[in-house]
Order: structure tokens, then C-alpha cells, then sequence
């Protein structure tokens, strides 16, 4: 699993194996119409131990089922498909295993009305990556889809200090969220996954070139991408799709700017082809996941989370700045 930073290379670190949330608008169950808190602090308190006890179960057996019921959307798939790489690859317990520790937590609360209900907890983790550069902080989204469920993490971004916006508050001191489909912002949430992959595809000038921020997951990604498809004997392809239903929907929460924190996932496909008597080389990890032999083309899936600052509707350039990316392979083919 990737995360990968705004000021940093795209080819970034290793991250430890994380995991995280996802939600979207209100939905109304059996007439609930009332604005709530999604949770209490307590009950947010103990979504985050569950969380924690659970990942690092898992992390410590490389056993995926152990995690499987407190992770959902896309950190769910990327953290399932990573534990599940290494229990192919290290059967039995993880040697590297060092316990996970989530300290000073700040809980964002925001009310809604019916389920799915979702927070966000701001973190500081014992087990940053990014060496040299100071504490970061572990923001992770928990949804919950009914009151007979569990709390679940599905998204997670990994950002300093500095990264992390200040948001509005109500008179009560709960956050407020923003709908998928506001017009208030410079790109609606729920058009992010769609125009991010637009972006990367070539957009258009003063279209989704405009609107996302360079950097290095905008522009640089995708001049990554423009140079790997030319290299000599290898041909890399790339389709991206974005995901907006479930677990996988965009969550938004307003910043005192009058932006948003947005949270958004998309999914994309890397198919590289070599010339006529080779083979594309794979690595151990992605090889644990594949199905099919690898004659002269490998197929991976995968699974990309965005945590994304938006600035308010009007902004004619840069409205999207994407502050964290966390990316993990899922699948693989070989053909």
C-alpha cells in the first residue's frame, strides 16, 4: 500500500497498511428526517480502539479475515488485498509486525439525518513513513450503515500538520457536511471522480486542466504515465474509472475558507504489454494476487483514494488541490 504525499516525488514511499472510510449524502431510513450527531465522542472513541485492535490483529497473522469487519470502501479493498499478498508471500505471523498506536485523536462529528452516518478521526500515528519530515497525522473517515452495524474505516489520508484545513462548525460545535451534488464548490464531490479521471486521460484546456492544482498527482502523475507508454520493448496502458456508489461514494465536509475536505476514490487499470519473446516483469506482491500466466501482458487493478481540498464555487483556476493519494494494487491478470 502507497500513500502518496502533495510535496514529495509520485513515487513515494511504502506505507505501512492502512485503512479508511467513505460515505456521501443523507439518506432517510424509516422516516428518520432528524438531524443527529453521527456519533458521541465516546462512541467515536471506541470505533477508533475497535479500528485499531482489529488492523493489528491482521497485520500481526497476515490474516485479511481479521480486519475484514471493521474496513470498508476503498482502504478496505487496498488493506484486505495487501494482507492477503503477504499471507501468500510470509504464511504465519508477519515478522515486521510493530503495533499500531493512534494517539491524540480529535473526532469531527457532523449531524445527519437517517444512514449512512460517518466522522472523521484526526489522528497521530507512531508508525509515519515519511522520514525527516515530522509527525504526520492519520485522518480516518468510519461510516456506519445502520444501527445494527459496525463502525467501519474507509477512507484514510496521511497528511502534516500544516495540510489539514480548519472546518466550519455549528452552534453546537458539530461539523458541517457538504452534499455530493453542492453547487457552493468549484467541482461538486460527486463529479470529482469523473473529472480527475479526465484530467488524467488529457482533459481539456480550461476544463479539467484548469480545475486540478499541479502537482505531483495531477500534472507529474501524468507525465509518469505519458512516459512509461513510450518506453522502448514495454507498452503500458492505463484506464481509470471513477467510484461513487457504496462505501465508495465521496464524503465532503465544509472548511472555514468555504471550500471542502473532500474525500473520493477512483480505480484504474495498468496493462503492460512486451515486446514479441520477453515478459513484463512482476514482482512478488502483485504476483500473490494474480490469476493467469504472464506470457506477454500483466493486467493490474488498482484501487486509488483522494483527500482533496476545494475551494468554493467561482475559483477559475486550482479549485481542486489534492493534499494525500493512497493507492494499493487489488488484482492482477497475466495473459
Amino acid at each position: 500500500m502507497r500513500r502518496l504525499g502533495r510535496r514529495r516525488p509520485l513515487t513515494a514511499v511504502v506505507a505501512a497498511t492502512v485503512l479508511a472510510l467513505t460515505a456521501s449524502g443523507c439518506v432517510t431510513v424509516h422516516g428518520e428526517l432528524e438531524l443527529l450527531p453521527a456519533a458521541t465522542r465516546a462512541e467515536a472513541e471506541q470505533a477508533l480502539a475497535d479500528f485499531t485492535v482489529a488492523y493489528n490483529k491482521a497485520d500481526k497473522t497476515n490474516d485479511p479475515a481479521l480486519s475484514a469487519g471493521r474496513v470498508t470502501g476503498p482502504l478496505g479493498e487496498i488493506n484486505q488485498a495487501g494482507l492477503k499478498s503477504r499471507s501468500v508471500i510470509s504464511p504465519g505471523d508477519n515478522a515486521r509486525h510493530r503495533p499500531l498506536e493512534l494517539t491524540d485523536a480529535k473526532f469531527v462529528l457532523p449531524k445527519k439525518a437517517g444512514w449512512p452516518r460517518w466522522f472523521l478521526a484526526d489522528t497521530d500515528s507512531n508508525q509515519d513513513t515519511d522520514q525527516g519530515r515530522g509527525d504526520n497525522r492519520w485522518l480516518l473517515v468510519f461510516v456506519r450503515n445502520g444501527a445494527d452495524q459496525l463502525w467501519e474505516a474507509a477512507y484514510l489520508a496521511i497528511l502534516t500538520p500544516d495540510e489539514i484545513p480548519a472546518f466550519t462548525m455549528d452552534g453546537s460545535g458539530y461539523a458541517v457536511p457538504v452534499a455530493a451534488d453542492s453547487e457552493q464548490l468549484a467541482v461538486a464531490p460527486k463529479d470529482l471522480g469523473e473529472k480527475y479521471v479526465a484530467f488524467l486521460a488529457g482533459g481539456e484546456q480550461g476544463g479539467e486542466q484548469g480545475q486540478f492544482a499541479s502537482g505531483p498527482h495531477t500534472t507529474v502523475w501524468r507525465e509518469q504515465r505519458q512516459r512509461s507508454a513510450k518506453r522502448v520493448g514495454l507498452a503500458t496502458q492505463y484506464v481509470d474509472r471513477a467510484e461513487n456508489s457504496g462505501d465508495f461514494a465521496p464524503l465532503a465536509l465544509a472548511t472555514r475558507d468555504g471550500g471542502a475536505l473532500v474525500f473520493f476514490a477512483t480505480r484504474y487499470f495498468e496493462r503492460q504489454t512486451a515486446a514479441q519473446g520477453y515478459r513484463p516483469k512482476v514482482g512478488p506482491e502483485v504476483k500473490a494476487l494474480m490469476t493467469g500466466e504472464v506470457k506477454n501482458t500483466v493486467t493490474k487493478e488498482w484501487v486509488s483514494s483522494q483527500a482533496v481540498l476545494v475551494k468554493p464555487a467561482g475559483a477559475e483556476r486550482d479549485g481542486v488541490t489534492i493534499a494525500g493519494r493512497l493507492q494499493g494494487v487489488t488484482a492482477a491478470v497475466g495473459s
